[in-house]
């Protein structure tokens, strides 16, 4: 889905129509940078839907239910909860500030009436349990209702305390807090199909973490040289396979993916498959080597293939061909042309994601047609069709289409999420979280 700043994903066919369903978040001219949106996520079965900030919140929206006197909400996302997860700190040994803002949330498959979520920020990992509570316990022996304590002289009689009903409430709890164990900022976690472990990267290493152990990880893989003068690429993003949970990938700065088997040895510097395009020699330029780092990498629900994203395209690969991706969709060839002043005004660095919707379709991958559409609160009715935009690098352009001079590069779409069901996308531009839907639905 491309955005006003020109990034984010690639939306997906056009055998359907796209509608605009709701934004959230206010209309401010002035965006405080604590607002700013910085991950989106839905959990396992897309009735909630996490977002993080640069102020380190996290807000949890919650999909409404069908209701039979409103026929126009059903689907709506509404605020569930929200929680400070992430604090301003501190390193003194390094005298360094590290941010609150959230890096990634990533929801864990769920297991009773409770939801667990996982979120960063660049040091530290929190494990949160999100729960509902309705009912109090009323008739306390030792205490009154109040919560003072009574005088025990007073107690004549044991008391059985009863539940009563009272109004919802939704608690947010850490549970468990994962830190000191990345020298780096950590890019990524990603939960293991086991339910048990889960892995989180930085720059140069990758970690294996049990969730129940917080004191140690594992070290799974290190790229870090013995010598830092000698340090050619960082790893970008890292994944576990969806259903073995003793493979995962991950990728760098170099444009390449390795994928890692951990039955064959305990710490994963040497890859089982290395995946890379080569490139061709007459497009090469100064910027070549900084649109080709990999910003991000997801496996297909089915975990046959593999997308992976840099700053103009998108690559589908077969898991068992290294040589060459299946498919490469040009996101926004348009900017090409606009690299000096991305590099001058350090756009050229944005780190945009891609995603797959339900049935590992993205774009139409049949008919290989792709849709570009605008989030914006011009076209922000309920139920409104969201016109196909193009944008032009020419000078004479059409009356729908968009000149590639006009782009304004802070309103880019960095952070996207497709349900894991229907087609429902949302979308994060600055502090507006855009929620889109097909027709149908």
């Amino acid at each position: 889905m491309a955005g006003a700043g020109g990034g984010g994903c690639p939306a997906g066919g056009n055998d359907f129509q796209w509608c605009f369903s709701q934004v959230k978040g206010a209309i401010d001219e002035d965006v405080a940078e604590a607002d700013i949106i910085s991950t989106v996520e839905f959990n396992y079965s897309g009735d909630l839907l996490a977002t993080g900030d640069k102020g380190g919140r996290v807000v949890i929206f919650q999909r409404e239910q069908e209701n039979k006197s409103r026929p126009h909400s059903r689907g709506e996302y509404n605020v569930y909860s929200t929680f400070q997860s992430h604090e301003p700190e501190f390193d003194y040994l390094k005298s360094l500030e590290i941010e609150e803002k959230i890096n990634k949330i990533r929801w864990l498959p769920q297991q009773n009436a409770a939801h667990f979520l996982l979120s960063t920020n660049d040091k530290t990992i929190k494990l949160w349990k999100i729960s509902e509570r309705d009912k109090r316990a009323e008739g306390y022996n030792l205490k009154d209702e109040d919560g003072r304590l009574r005088d025990p002289f007073r107690i004549t009689a044991l008391r059985v305390p009863i539940l009563k009903p009272m109004d919802l409430m939704v608690e947010a709890s850490p549970r468990r807090i994962f830190a000191n164990a990345h020298t780096y900022h950590i890019n990524s976690i990603s939960v293991n199909s086991d339910h048990e472990t889960y892995l989180s990267a930085d720059d140069l290493r990758i970690n294996l973490w049990h969730l129940e152990i917080t004191d140690r990880s594992f070290n799974i893989v290190d790229i870090k040289p013995a010598n830092m003068e000698e340090l050619t690429e960082v790893i970008t993003a890292a994944e576990f396979h969806p259903h073995q949970c003793n493979v995962f990938v991950y990728s760098s700065s170099k444009g390449t993916i390795r994928l890692c088997d951990m039955r064959s040895s305990a710490l994963c510097d040497r890859h089982s498959k290395f995946f890379e395009e080569p490139e061709d020699p007459s497009s090469r330029s100064f910027f070549s080597e900084i649109i080709s780092s990999i910003s991000d990498v997801k496996f297909s629900h089915s975990g046959r293939y593999m997308m992976t994203r840099d700053y103009l395209s998108v690559k589908v690969w077969d898991l068992n061909m290294e040589s060459r991706p299946v498919e490469t969709h040009q996101v926004h060839e348009y900017l090409r042309s606009k690299l000096c002043s991305l590099y001058e005004n350090d756009c050229i660095f944005d780190k945009f994601e891609c995603c797959w919707n339900g049935s590992d379709r993205m774009f139409d991958r049949d008919t290989r047609r792709d849709v570009t559409l605008e989030a914006s609160r011009e076209s922000s009715k309920p139920r409104a069709s969201l016109k196909p935009r193009k944008v032009c690098t020419g000078g004479k352009r059409r009356k729908d289409e968009i000149s590639v001079d006009s782009l304004d590069f802070n309103k880019k779409i960095l952070h996207t999420a497709w349900h894991p069901v229907d087609n429902v996308i949302a979308v994060a531009a600055t502090n507006n979280l855009y929620i889109f839907q097909d027709k149908i639905n």
